[in-house]
Protein backbone atom coordinates (compact mmCIF):
# COMPACT_ATOMS: atom_id res chain seq x y z
CA UNK A 1 0.00 0.00 0.00
CA UNK A 2 1.25 3.48 -0.88
CA UNK A 3 0.07 6.74 0.64
CA UNK A 4 1.94 9.60 -1.06
CA UNK A 5 1.77 13.20 0.05
CA UNK A 6 -0.68 15.68 -1.42
CA UNK A 7 1.98 18.38 -1.62
CA UNK A 8 1.41 21.84 -3.06
CA UNK A 9 5.01 22.32 -4.19
CA UNK A 10 7.68 19.94 -5.53
CA UNK A 11 9.60 17.94 -2.91
CA UNK A 12 11.98 15.01 -2.96
CA UNK A 13 10.39 11.68 -3.88
CA UNK A 14 11.52 10.11 -0.58
CA UNK A 15 9.61 12.79 1.31
CA UNK A 16 6.54 12.05 -0.78
CA UNK A 17 6.77 8.30 -0.13
CA UNK A 18 7.50 8.39 3.61
CA UNK A 19 4.62 7.75 5.96
CA UNK A 20 4.08 6.12 9.33
CA UNK A 21 2.26 2.97 8.28
CA UNK A 22 0.85 0.41 10.71
CA UNK A 23 1.08 -2.77 8.62
CA UNK A 24 4.42 -4.60 8.51
CA UNK A 25 5.24 -7.70 6.49
CA UNK A 26 6.41 -10.93 8.14
CA UNK A 27 9.95 -10.37 6.85
CA UNK A 28 13.12 -9.81 8.83
CA UNK A 29 15.34 -6.77 8.32
CA UNK A 30 18.90 -7.97 7.72
CA UNK A 31 21.81 -6.77 9.84
CA UNK A 32 23.31 -5.13 6.75
CA UNK A 33 20.17 -3.07 6.14
CA UNK A 34 19.91 -2.16 9.84
CA UNK A 35 23.53 -1.01 9.81
CA UNK A 36 22.82 1.23 6.82
CA UNK A 37 19.96 2.88 8.71
CA UNK A 38 22.16 3.50 11.74
CA UNK A 39 24.97 4.75 9.51
CA UNK A 40 22.58 7.33 8.07
CA UNK A 41 21.72 8.42 11.62
CA UNK A 42 25.42 8.57 12.50
CA UNK A 43 26.07 11.16 9.79
CA UNK A 44 23.28 13.48 10.87
CA UNK A 45 24.19 17.09 11.74
CA UNK A 46 24.24 18.17 15.39
CA UNK A 47 25.03 21.20 17.55
CA UNK A 48 28.83 21.44 18.01
CA UNK A 49 28.95 17.98 16.39
CA UNK A 50 28.02 16.58 19.81
CA UNK A 51 26.07 13.68 18.27
CA UNK A 52 23.82 13.30 21.36
CA UNK A 53 21.88 10.31 20.02
CA UNK A 54 21.89 6.69 21.11
CA UNK A 55 19.63 3.84 20.01
CA UNK A 56 18.44 0.79 21.91
CA UNK A 57 17.67 -1.85 19.28
CA UNK A 58 15.76 -5.13 19.48
CA UNK A 59 14.87 -7.51 16.66
CA UNK A 60 12.57 -10.52 16.51
CA UNK A 61 15.63 -12.69 15.99
CA UNK A 62 16.23 -12.29 19.74
CA UNK A 63 12.82 -12.95 21.28
CA UNK A 64 13.74 -12.04 24.85
CA UNK A 65 15.22 -8.67 23.89
CA UNK A 66 12.32 -7.94 21.56
CA UNK A 67 9.76 -8.66 24.30
CA UNK A 68 11.72 -6.51 26.72
CA UNK A 69 11.58 -3.45 24.48
CA UNK A 70 8.03 -4.25 23.37
CA UNK A 71 6.92 -4.16 27.01
CA UNK A 72 7.76 -0.44 27.11
CA UNK A 73 5.13 0.42 24.49
CA UNK A 74 1.71 1.71 25.54
CA UNK A 75 -1.18 -0.69 24.98
CA UNK A 76 -2.60 1.29 22.05
CA UNK A 77 0.58 0.79 20.02
CA UNK A 78 1.13 -2.90 20.76
CA UNK A 79 -1.36 -4.47 18.26
CA UNK A 80 0.34 -3.00 15.21
CA UNK A 81 3.90 -2.55 16.53
CA UNK A 82 4.04 -6.28 17.28
CA UNK A 83 4.14 -6.83 13.51
CA UNK A 84 7.39 -4.88 13.10
CA UNK A 85 10.55 -7.02 13.08
CA UNK A 86 12.65 -4.20 14.57
CA UNK A 87 11.93 -1.96 17.55
CA UNK A 88 14.10 0.87 18.83
CA UNK A 89 14.14 3.56 21.46
CA UNK A 90 16.03 6.76 20.67
CA UNK A 91 17.84 8.37 23.60
CA UNK A 92 19.24 11.90 23.99
CA UNK A 93 22.36 12.85 25.94
CA UNK A 94 21.33 15.97 27.84
CA UNK A 95 24.73 17.62 28.26
CA UNK A 96 27.84 18.25 26.16
CA UNK A 97 30.85 16.00 26.70
CA UNK A 98 33.28 18.88 26.29
CA UNK A 99 32.03 21.01 29.21
CA UNK A 100 29.17 19.10 30.86
CA UNK A 101 26.84 22.04 30.15
CA UNK A 102 23.17 21.39 29.26
CA UNK A 103 22.55 20.74 25.56
CA UNK A 104 19.19 22.36 24.85
CA UNK A 105 19.41 21.14 21.25
CA UNK A 106 19.75 17.45 22.14
CA UNK A 107 16.15 16.49 21.33
CA UNK A 108 16.32 18.46 18.09
CA UNK A 109 19.49 16.63 17.08
CA UNK A 110 18.12 13.20 17.99
CA UNK A 111 15.10 14.04 15.82
CA UNK A 112 17.43 14.92 12.95
CA UNK A 113 19.27 11.62 13.34
CA UNK A 114 15.99 9.69 13.27
CA UNK A 115 14.90 11.68 10.22
CA UNK A 116 18.09 10.60 8.42
CA UNK A 117 17.44 7.01 9.50
CA UNK A 118 13.84 7.30 8.31
CA UNK A 119 14.67 8.55 4.83
CA UNK A 120 17.42 5.97 4.43
CA UNK A 121 14.83 3.36 5.36
CA UNK A 122 12.33 4.78 2.89
CA UNK A 123 14.95 4.62 0.14
CA UNK A 124 15.51 0.94 1.01
CA UNK A 125 11.81 0.07 0.87
CA UNK A 126 11.18 0.11 4.63
CA UNK A 127 8.57 1.80 6.77
CA UNK A 128 9.69 3.65 9.91
CA UNK A 129 7.00 4.56 12.44
CA UNK A 130 7.99 6.76 15.38
CA UNK A 131 5.97 6.70 18.59
CA UNK A 132 5.62 8.99 21.57
CA UNK A 133 3.48 6.27 23.14
CA UNK A 134 5.90 4.37 25.37
CA UNK A 135 6.67 4.23 29.08
CA UNK A 136 9.74 6.41 29.59
CA UNK A 137 10.21 5.42 33.23
CA UNK A 138 9.98 1.71 32.40
CA UNK A 139 12.51 2.10 29.60
CA UNK A 140 14.83 3.96 31.95
CA UNK A 141 14.51 1.21 34.56
CA UNK A 142 14.79 -1.78 32.20
CA UNK A 143 17.83 -0.42 30.39
CA UNK A 144 19.45 1.34 33.37
CA UNK A 145 19.48 4.71 31.59
CA UNK A 146 21.08 7.32 33.87
CA UNK A 147 19.70 10.80 34.49
CA UNK A 148 22.23 12.26 32.04
CA UNK A 149 20.16 10.74 29.25
CA UNK A 150 16.49 10.91 28.26
CA UNK A 151 14.50 8.37 26.22
CA UNK A 152 12.94 10.32 23.34
CA UNK A 153 10.81 8.06 21.12
CA UNK A 154 10.05 4.45 20.32
CA UNK A 155 10.45 3.37 16.69
CA UNK A 156 9.02 0.44 14.72
CA UNK A 157 10.77 -0.59 11.50
CA UNK A 158 9.93 -3.16 8.85
CA UNK A 159 8.87 -3.81 5.29
CA UNK A 160 5.33 -2.74 4.33
CA UNK A 161 2.62 -5.33 4.85
CA UNK A 162 -0.88 -5.89 3.53
CA UNK A 163 -3.76 -3.90 4.96
CA UNK A 164 -5.70 -7.08 5.79
CA UNK A 165 -3.29 -8.12 8.55
CA UNK A 166 -4.55 -5.23 10.70
CA UNK A 167 -7.67 -5.24 12.89
CA UNK A 168 -10.60 -3.44 11.26
CA UNK A 169 -10.24 -0.35 13.47
CA UNK A 170 -6.60 0.02 12.43
CA UNK A 171 -7.45 -0.57 8.77
CA UNK A 172 -9.66 2.52 8.94
CA UNK A 173 -6.79 4.49 10.45
CA UNK A 174 -4.40 3.21 7.80
CA UNK A 175 -6.76 4.30 5.02
CA UNK A 176 -7.52 7.73 6.48
CA UNK A 177 -6.33 10.66 4.36
CA UNK A 178 -3.06 12.37 5.20
CA UNK A 179 -3.19 16.04 6.13
CA UNK A 180 -0.88 18.88 7.12
CA UNK A 181 -1.38 22.42 8.38
CA UNK A 182 -1.27 25.07 5.64
CA UNK A 183 2.00 27.00 5.33
CA UNK A 184 0.33 30.31 6.17
CA UNK A 185 -0.24 28.99 9.70
CA UNK A 186 3.45 28.47 10.50
CA UNK A 187 5.70 30.46 8.13
CA UNK A 188 6.15 34.00 9.45
CA UNK A 189 8.09 37.15 8.58
CA UNK A 190 8.28 40.59 10.15
CA UNK A 191 6.80 39.52 13.47
CA UNK A 192 5.43 36.42 15.16
CA UNK A 193 2.16 35.24 13.65
CA UNK A 194 2.45 37.40 10.53
CA UNK A 195 2.39 35.17 7.47
CA UNK A 196 5.38 35.63 5.19
CA UNK A 197 4.51 37.60 2.05
CA UNK A 198 5.77 34.87 -0.30
CA UNK A 199 3.22 32.38 1.06
CA UNK A 200 0.20 32.24 -1.24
Amino acid sequence: MEKPTNNQYPINELLEQRWSSLAFADRMVSSEVLLSLLEAARWSPSCFNAQPWSFIVATKENTAEYERLFSCLVEGNKPWASLAPVLMISVAQLSFDKNNQPNRHAFHDVGLAVACLTFQGTEMGLRVHQMGGFDIDKARELYKISGQYEPVAAIAIGYPGELEILPESLQERELSPRSRKPMNSFVFAGEWGQTASFIQ
